[in-house]
């Protein structure tokens, strides 16, 4: 994929369930040599934005363009391996009793659990490749319910790196780490972001302490709305997050990581 070309465009998206707005009116787009930092407070349309741009939902309305093709006109079930997504959801639903391997390789049936597929060797040398790249390969017969959260975050990106996407979606990977696992991940997905041949990457996430290096772009959401979006060192301010989050608040940047406290 040329570095210049689009993979998301959203034009005008609303989703209403009932007699709530999730998000509302939002334009954003995003190109393949882009990694985007999605942050807002509870409820402000988050991870309803990610499920638009997996083609996991659609919006009530408004156009949405992945990987240039109209959500609405095209078989999602075609669209959606070529997304990596990682979810609670997704993690939920893993077999506690699946070993790690599995648990990546499945992702090349669409499937979550091991059941009568065939892999071949290439589906093995690029799972364990990719274990082996996320610091995990130790873990690969290790059963997926006894891997510590930090271990099963890694397998799940992993997983959702084994198609070859042409989009990376991480929903709060680094939700529930310890210090040390926080650290070790944003790490990893710095070295990701920094990777030209890796897919345009969007990771949506509450805390500022939680950016990889090497992510080029935020949008900051607030009640379903777009706060601010750009260049990250444009759209993440003091300003714009003090509006997102309804309190003052000073955010701080040393070097390419950030922090960010009430004023």
């Amino acid at each position: 994929m040329a570095q210049s070309e689009r993979v998301l465009d959203l034009s005008g998206v609303t989703v209403r369930r009932g007699n709530n707005q999730l998000i509302d009116g939002i334009d954003w787009q995003v190109d393949a040599d882009q990694r985007w930092v999605v942050l807002g407070p509870n409820g402000a349309g988050k991870t309803t934005l990610l499920n638009i741009a997996a083609a996991r939902n659609h919006p009530t309305s408004g156009a949405v363009d992945i990987l240039g093709q109209r959500l609405g006109r095209i078989d999602v079930f075609e669209l959606r391996p070529l997304i990596g997504l990682t979810t609670t959801q997704i993690a939920d639903s893993i077999p506690n009793d699946e070993t790690a391997l599995d648990v990546v390789r499945t992702a090349a049936w669409g499937r979550v659990g091991r059941w009568h597929e065939d892999y071949d060797d290439l589906d093995d040398d690029r799972a364990m490749s990719l274990l082996r790249w996320l610091g995990v390969a130790a873990l690969a017969d290790r059963l997926f319910g006894t891997l510590s959260e930090g271990e099963r975050k890694r397998v799940q990106i992993a997983r959702a790196l084994m198609t070859d996407p042409e989009l990376l979606l991480l929903d709060e990977p680094a939700a529930g780490l310890d210090l040390g696992a926080r650290e070790a991940l944003v790490a990893t997905l710095s070295g990701l972001a920094k990777d030209t041949a890796a897919p345009a990457t969007v990771l949506v996430t509450h805390h500022v302490e939680e950016i990889p290096p090497g992510f080029t772009h935020a949008l900051i959401l607030s009640a379903g709305a777009v706060v601010a979006a750009g260049p990250i060192g444009e759209a993440l301010t003091s300003a714009t997050l003090s509006k997102a989050f309804g309190l003052p608040l000073t955010l701080t940047a040393n070097g390419s990581r950030y922090t960010a406290v009430a004023a």
